[in-house]
């Protein structure tokens, strides 16, 4: 396996990322660059206008040796895979998306940030259509989550995800959990009785599977 590289909006990621390779391909050499400016400046200014800046930092994991490189912002996962770099760049939340599409027609989408909306609702079609699937997209936004994750409340952020989450599952076939930060609350939704995709263990599998 290449040396895997990630690109990052949170240094929360660098642990989830470094815990999931231990534990599916414990060979793995991982890279990591962290700029939380990236996002920060996508919401103000809209993914394209750090267009430069995103294929900055992928050129570094490439200088640095990385093989292929995961996205872990769903923001500006678009962005990075139109980068211009000589390996392969794939967005976290792409693996998931498959998955998503595969498991109903009607898929939920549960996003703490608006600017993550219109990437993932996008990637969801773009994925269905190449699939030859219909899709019916239910996106829900999370009032006050990301505020509470930026403060350092973790646990407050899942919480209210998960109640999000479960107040939209009666309406939908499978449900995306649109940010990686939220792969925490996967595991409190499994009694639900529809599939709960998160990004983070989807996008490390296809890692393992695909380099």
């Amino acid at each position: 396996m290449p040396t895997i590289g990630f690109l990052h909006t949170s240094p929360v990621h660098v642990p989830t990322f470094e815990a999931l390779l231990k534990e599916v391909a414990p060979s793995a050499h991982a890279l990591h660059v962290v700029d939380e400016d990236l996002l920060a400046d996508a919401r103000t200014h809209g993914p394209a206008a750090v267009a430069d800046r995103v294929q900055t930092a992928l050129l570094r994991l490439q200088d640095r040796g990385a093989g292929v490189v995961c996205c872990t912002c769903s923001t500006i996962g678009d962005v990075a895979e139109q980068a211009e770099v000589a390996i392969p760049v794939f967005r976290v939340d792409r693996p998931m998306a498959s998955q998503a599409v595969k498991a109903g027609r009607r898929v939920g989408v549960v996003a703490a940030l608006e600017s993550t909306i219109a990437p993932t609702s996008t990637l969801l079609e773009d994925v269905a259509r190449e699939a030859g699937r219909a899709v019916e997209l239910q996106p829900v936004l999370v009032e006050d989550a990301w505020a509470r994750f930026e403060a350092g409340d973790v646990a407050g952020y899942l919480e209210l995800i998960t109640e999000a989450a479960r107040g939209m599952a009666r309406g939908v076939d499978v449900i995306v959990l649109a940010q990686a930060s939220m792969s925490g609350a996967q595991a409190a939704l499994g009694d639900l009785p529809i599939p709960v995709l998160s990004s983070p263990r989807a996008a490390a599998e296809h890692l393992v599977v695909h380099f």
